[in-house]
C-alpha cells in the first residue's frame, strides 16, 4: 500500500526488498513531520507487474511507502484532490485511478493499477 503524500518530494520506501536495480548511495537527509531527520541511503525501481516506479528513494527507518504526487506529475500526469477522494489521470483527462480518503489519508494499491493501466512512473535522471 502506498500513501499519497503532497509533502514528499520523491517516492520513498523503507523496504529495501521492494527495489530493483538498487544503487546504494547517500543522497541527502529528509525531515519528517515530527522533525526527525534520517538519511536517504539509495534508490531503485519499484516493479509490480506492468507498473514501474523509477528512482524510488530508500529511507531505512520509514514505516510506510510514500507516493509523491509531485514526482507523479513530473511524468506528465496529474493528481486532483477533493475533500473525499483523489483522482489520478493522464493529460488527456483519462482517469487512471480514483481513491477515497480514509482515516484522513489517500492510499493506493499498485495492484489495482495492474488491472487498469500499464505505464511507467519515471522522473528525470537524478
Amino acid at each position: 500500500m502506498w500513501i499519497v503524500d503532497n509533502g514528499c518530494s520523491k517516492h520513498m520506501t523503507g523496504d529495501r526488498s521492494l527495489l530493483r536495480n538498487f544503487v546504494e548511495k547517500f543522497l541527502r537527509t529528509v525531515c519528517f513531520g515530527n522533525y526527525h531527520f534520517t538519511a536517504i541511503k539509495g534508490y531503485g525501481d519499484y516493479v509490480q507487474g506492468n507498473i514501474t516506479m523509477c528512482h524510488v528513494y530508500y529511507v531505512e527507518s520509514l514505516g510506510h511507502n510514500l507516493f509523491s504526487f509531485g514526482q507523479f506529475c513530473d511524468g506528465d500526469l496529474e493528481v486532483a484532490f477533493r475533500s473525499k477522494s483523489c483522482n489520478m489521470r493522464n493529460l488527456e483527462g483519462d482517469d487512471l485511478l480514483t481513491r477515497d480518503r480514509e482515516s484522513n489519508l489517500y492510499t493506493i494499491s499498485i495492484l489495482i493499477w495492474l488491472l487498469l493501466h500499464p505505464f511507467v512512473l519515471c522522473q528525470k535522471p537524478l
